[in-house]
């Protein structure tokens, strides 16, 4: 698991060049719910990797599929077996940009992150509202957005269709403090 994180983490700066100006978070916290009248979906992820480059307002995320727990472990063995296919696509991720960064102040302020989101082995372009506040600490950033299931070419069975919705609310919170070399 450990040589995994070291991956991922070279992955991501490698997208990200080294230096000052750079924040990181490595439990950060993801969450997806779908809401169907004949269950509720709750799974959850306190293992995002995340880094902000504040000099561009660049963002990289990557989020191990694994890594999501639900309340019934069958839920959890059914997702990443049969739906996502973690084996296969074992994270998800998101290269993106936070737009107008560099004019964001100290308080809590609304931007919008537009960038490429790859699921399942997929990608999409996608454009969300975020919150975000900063300071010299960290960079606290939260927000939510919907994705479509059939969008990352994942197939539901019929025999659960009515059970997962086909639009999937999904949340983030990302409490970066600086990169230290």
């Amino acid at each position: 698991m450990k040589s995994l994180y070291i991956s991922l983490f070279t992955i991501l700066l490698s997208t990200v060049s080294f230096g000052q100006g750079k924040f990181l978070t490595k439990q950060g916290y993801t969450s997806f719910f779908s809401a169907t009248p004949i269950e509720d979906i709750k799974a959850e992820n306190n293992q995002v990797l995340s880094i902000i480059d504040t000099s561009t307002g660049t963002i990289a995320i990557s989020i191990l599929m694994k890594s999501f727990m639900f309340e019934k472990s069958l839920m959890q063995e059914h997702f990443n077996e049969n739906y996502v296919e973690s084996d296969k696509y074992p994270k998800a991720i998101f290269k993106g940009q936070i737009l107008d960064f560099n004019t964001l102040t100290k308080n809590e302020q609304t931007v919008s992150i537009v960038g490429d989101i790859t699921i399942h082995g997929v990608t999409k372009k996608i454009e969300t509202k975020g919150i975000i506040s900063k300071n010299k600490e960290n960079i606290f950033l939260k927000g939510n957005f919907p994705i479509k299931v059939a969008d990352f070419e994942i197939e539901i069975p019929s025999v659960v269709t009515n059970n997962i919705a086909e639009s999937i609310k999904i949340t983030f919170e990302l409490d970066h403090k600086p990169y230290k070399k």
